[in-house]
C-alpha cells in the first residue's frame, strides 16, 4: 500500500527560514513577556504596600473578598502591561509603557478607591459583593488606559 502523503514539507531546506526566524525571535520574545511579567509584579507589590489593608494577610486567613479584590488588581495591571508591550518595539520602549502604566493604574485604583468610599473596608470585612464592584471598576479603568497605550 502506498501512501499518497508527502513528507518533502519536513526537508531542512523548507524549514530553514522558519526555523532561523524562531531562532531569532523566541529569545527576544522571551526577554519581553520576562520584563513584562517583572513589571506586574513589581505592580502588584506596590500596590500591596500602598492599601491600607494587608491583601495578603488577608488571603491567607481566608478572606475570600480579598482575594477577589486583589485578583482583580493583577489582572487590573496586566491589561495595560500586555498592551504596552504590544505597542512597542523594544525593551526600552516596554519599560517606559509599562513603567507608566503601572504609575497611571496605581493612581486611578488609589481614586477608584476614594470614588468608591469604604468598599476597601468592606472588603477587609470579607464582603465579596463590594470586591467584586470594586474590581469591575479597578477592571474598566485598565480596558481604558490599555486602549489609551494602544491608540
Amino acid at each position: 500500500m502506498t501512501s499518497d502523503f508527502n513528507f518533502n514539507f519536513l526537508s531542512p531546506e523548507v524549514l530553514r527560514p522558519e526555523m532561523q526566524a524562531f531562532a531569532a525571535g523566541f529569545p527576544v520574545t522571551l526577554l519581553h513577556a520576562g520584563v513584562t511579567l517583572l513589571l506586574l509584579l513589581i505592580g502588584a507589590t506596590i500596590y500591596s504596600i500602598l492599601t491600607p489593608y494587608k491583601e495578603i494577610h488577608q488571603i491567607r486567613e481566608g478572606n475570600s473578598a480579598a482575594a477577589v479584590a486583589y485578583g482583580g488588581v493583577i489582572i487590573g495591571l496586566a491589561i495595560p502591561l500586555a498592551a504596552s508591550m504590544a505597542a512597542s518595539t523594544s525593551l526600552r520602549e516596554i519599560l517606559l509603557w509599562g513603567g507608566a502604566t503601572i504609575i497611571l493604574q496605581l493612581f486611578v485604583f488609589r481614586l477608584v478607591d476614594f470614588l468608591l468610599t469604604g468598599l476597601p473596608a468592606r472588603i477587609n470585612e470579607g464582603e465579596v459583593s463590594a470586591a467584586v464592584l470594586l474590581v469591575a471598576a479597578k477592571l474598566a479603568a485598565a480596558l481604558v488606559l490599555a486602549a489609551a497605550v494602544a491608540g
